[in-house]
């Protein structure tokens, strides 16, 4: 997987919070998205929003049908107003925002020997379920292969062993991840 520079990185986070402002502040999706090099590639993207270290919404596509810059609208938007986990965010929340972008690989199989915690999410699905965890998920809970597993098969609605089954599709991928959380703290 390429390999953003620190000004396309620093573009896409721009571009995510401008987003966020837009849909908090005026209730629409913000115009005049760029359409050009980084921003014009078709990847998997999630949009994690958080405050005070807290997760606050995360929404992503695993399939790219739209040009990068536009899911990130998209997916920032999303993550605002429409988590089913959170209420929308509020205008007062915006100056405590940190956010947080992750460009997925092409999901593909994966053993569940070969997983490498922190450097694998994981996309599991059977029939019309399917549940996915970001990297970042298994090293921030600490959890071991097996464990990582279950909780991606119960996010998906499935029974925590139902990665043993002959049925369950399990793929992984990696993560470009970059967050603008370091360079809010030094501000």
């Amino acid at each position: 997987m390429p390999f953003l520079s620190e000004d396309d990185q620093r573009s896409f986070l721009e571009l995510a919070r401008r987003a966020v402002a837009e849909a908090v502040c005026h209730g629409r999706l913000l115009d005049g998205i760029p359409n050009h090099q980084a921003f014009a590639e078709r990847r998997g993207v999630f949009v994690s929003l958080h405050i005070g270290g807290r997760l606050r919404g995360c929404i992503g596509v695993i399939e790219a049908e739209k040009p990068l810059g536009e899911s990130i609208v998209q997916c920032a938007t999303s993550a605002a107003l429409q988590d089913p986990r959170f209420s929308p965010l509020h205008r007062e929340e915006l100056s405590q925002l940190e956010i947080e972008v992750s460009l997925l690989s092409l999901p593909a199989p994966i053993a569940p020997e070969e997983i490498e915690i922190g450097l694998h999410g994981l996309l599991i699905s059977q029939g019309q379920r399917r549940g996915l965890l970001l990297p970042q998920v298994a090293t921030e809970h600490h959890f071991d292969r097996q464990r990582f597993l279950e909780e991606t098969c119960q996010k998906a609605g499935l029974l925590r062993d139902a990665w043993r089954e002959p049925e369950t599709r399990i793929l992984g991928f990696t993560c470009e991840v970059f967050s603008d959380a370091e360079e809010r703290r030094r501000n």
